[in-house]
């Protein structure tokens, strides 16, 4: 099953709220959510990263939330839907920002040549996680706890004073996990380590 197909079983399998069927609408025939890079040159940089990376967080935040001491010593449990929102859906700000073009690299010859790579152009700069929420918002109603899980899911990687990342993580706890899910899919299922 390719990354497409398995966003798009897990999305209708798990999220059914008012506006959601307009939103998969819109992912899959008005904006290049399945052909997009999660970003310029790092993880997920190639046509389909944004997807994949999607997927990626999903599964990370389920292993997650499933984890014994999770449930009994912290108590988090969200429904299925909360989950597959936050975990699918937390990088729509990057729909429409990867244009693809090239840069120049040494080869191993130390010649310069042009290879391919996409630039980075936010036609909407509205900051990242609150990007995110603000699309969402315009299709289906969130939770409180859900908006500010996508809001702050980059944690401490965001640039943010770092003590309102710590009292937003402290009060919705929904957003830590979240971005230990998105830290996990980044750092070892995607990143050069693989």
């Amino acid at each position: 099953m390719s990354a497409r197909e398995e966003f798009i079983e897990l999305y209708t399998t798990h999220i059914h709220r008012d506006g959601s069927a307009a939103l998969l609408d819109y992912l899959t025939s008005r904006s290049d959510f399945f052909t997009a890079p999660a970003s310029a040159r790092f993880h997920g940089a190639y046509a389909g990263g944004l997807c994949d990376h999607s997927v990626n967080v999903y599964h990370c935040l389920t292993d997650y939330l499933a984890r014994e001491r999770v449930q009994e010593l912290y108590g988090l449990d969200y429904p299925p839907e909360s989950v597959a929102v936050v975990s699918l859906l937390h990088d729509l700000c990057k729909i429409g920002c990867y244009k693809s073009g090239t840069r120049n690299v040494k080869n191993a010859e130390g010649k310069w040549e042009a290879v391919p790579t996409f630039h980075f152009e936010d036609p909407l700069p509205y900051g990242h996680g609150e990007k995110s929420v603000y699309i969402i918002s315009g299709f289906m109603r969130l939770t409180r706890e859900e908006a500010m899980a996508i809001r702050w899911h980059m944690g401490f990687s965001g640039g943010e004073d770092p003590r309102t990342i710590g009292q937003a993580l402290e009060q919705y706890p929904l957003a830590f996990a979240l971005s230990v899910a998105d830290m996990e899919a980044t750092y070892f299922l995607e990143g050069e380590r693989v």
